[in-house]
């Protein structure tokens, strides 16, 4: 079965790329599973329906500015109100329902210092509406 890529990481990749369309890439997964993901349980690797639920976005938005910091909390803040998400990792920090979307120290091998983890909930694999309500992204 060919991988499907959840529709809801469709439309943030393309909102970010459109926001930043000379960002970094180098740190971007997939958008499927790699090597380094396929060896374990990850979000990257399809599910037995094909669907991929995971993607990774390079830290460099913004020649100059590290602007992804804040980009990844108006992401978060918006999973918090919306769903859509189950999980956002980066800058050794993790956040999800299971603390109302409150950072806390993610203690993974991957300190995701280099670019931020998105994973999606299962619901949302066929939800490509846009992202509103994220400034750097959304409408302004």
């Amino acid at each position: 079965m060919k991988p499907k890529l959840s529709k809801s990481i469709i439309q943030l990749r393309e909102q970010i790329d459109d926001a930043f369309p000379d960002r970094g890439r180098s740190s971007d997964s997939g958008p499927y599973s790699d090597a380094r993901h396929a060896a374990r349980k990850s979000d990257h690797n399809a599910d037995a329906n094909g669907w991929v639920r995971a993607w990774d976005c390079s830290r460099d938005l913004s020649k100059g500015r590290d602007v992804m910091p804040d980009l990844v909390d108006q992401v978060r803040l918006y999973a918090k109100k919306h769903g859509r998400l189950s999980y956002i990792i980066f800058d050794e920090k993790i956040a999800s329902p299971i603390l109302n979307w409150k950072w806390r120290k993610y203690r993974g091998i991957n300190k995701h210092t280099k670019h931020a983890h998105f994973s999606f909930r299962k619901d949302a694999d066929m939800d490509g509406s846009f992202y509103k309500e994220i400034p750097l992204i959304g409408d302004k």
